[in-house]
């Protein structure tokens, strides 16, 4: 039996090359730590999910198999935040994405500023999630908000108002918040995309007599596939797993306004001290993350 093994084993090491086993035994190390901080946390977050696990009572953890997927598609409440999540995803990545080709539009022409516009672009880029969040908090502040103070100046408001008090006012206010942060990097990407257009594309429309908005339109944008493609996909995974700005800005509120899939997932694990429902909620989300990542990579990636 040994020498069955051991033949097998110098067949498949004479398969590989002394590069190849030299290359092996270096990226070993780095592979090992990434399976133990990343592909085991994964994996046992699964394991958790297929067991009643409530810290309230830790020393009865029944296994109850797809159980939490189960109740969990049935719970009314994880609709309604699956609900909130698509609403805010797509307000936030549609005017990411608008936004974000305006900007690579204007800093694609030569104008004297441009790079001082550039710079001052990356400033919300660079500033971290919470201390965004507690600008914005400051800014929507009923009592001594700037947002209060320049509207009640310029005569749009008669008093202040609460805003994020409003539960109609509260998700449209938080992705404003988030397009803020999330513009700069989209801006770069389209940017990118849209100074790699060879300018003989532009050249033979010009000979074509076609005008500017067709230009535009046969020409740039469909160039620039690949980058609204990166956009869409970035944005989209980061917005429909977004925590940060909840927690500060209205820490889900006022009432359940603002509960989105990622507050229901803290609310359940670490407030309800439920980590078999939770690690479930944290799987669907994933999951669903994946299917739209996919979805976008192959109808936009077909002719890229």
């Amino acid at each position: 039996m040994s020498n069955t093994a051991g033949g097998i084993g110098a067949k498949v090491m004479r398969r590989f090359t002394y590069d190849d086993r030299t290359a092996l035994v270096f990226i070993a190390p780095v592979m090992a730590v990434l399976g133990l901080v990343a592909v085991f946390p994964i994996g046992y977050s699964f394991y958790i999910s297929l067991f009643q696990i409530k810290l309230t009572r830790p020393n009865r953890t029944p296994f109850v198999w797809l159980d939490n997927y189960i109740q969990l598609f049935g719970d009314d409440l994880f609709w309604t935040a699956v609900l909130r999540t698509v609403t805010f995803t797509v307000m936030s990545v549609t005017a990411i994405t608008v936004l974000a080709l305006l900007a690579a539009l204007l800093l694609n022409e030569k104008f004297p500023g441009r790079r001082l516009v550039s710079t001052i672009l990356l400033i919300p880029w660079a500033i971290p999630y919470v201390a965004d969040a507690l600008m914005w908090k400051w800014i929507y502040d009923s009592g001594y908000g700037a947002l209060n103070g320049l509207l009640y100046q310029l005569g749009f408001i008669e008093k202040y108002l609460v805003w994020l008090g409003d539960q109609q006012k509260t998700l449209p206010l938080i992705a404003n918040a988030f397009v803020w942060k999330e513009v700069p990097l989209a801006t770069i990407l389209l940017l990118v995309s849209l100074k790699s257009i060879p300018q003989d594309l532009y050249n033979a429309a010009r000979v074509d007599g076609a005008p500017l908005l067709q230009r535009f339109l046969h020409v740039t944008l469909p160039s620039m596939r690949t980058g609204f493609m990166l956009v869409i996909l970035y944005e989209t995974m980061i917005s429909i797993r977004h925590f940060d700005l909840f927690f500060v800005l209205t820490e889900g509120g006022p009432g359940t306004a603002s509960h989105v899939l990622s507050w229901e997932i803290y609310i359940e694990t670490f407030r309800n001290l439920s980590f078999g429902s939770g690690a479930a909620m944290s799987y669907v989300l994933a999951l669903v993350t994946f299917a739209l990542a996919y979805f976008v990579i192959k109808i936009l990636g077909r002719s890229v």
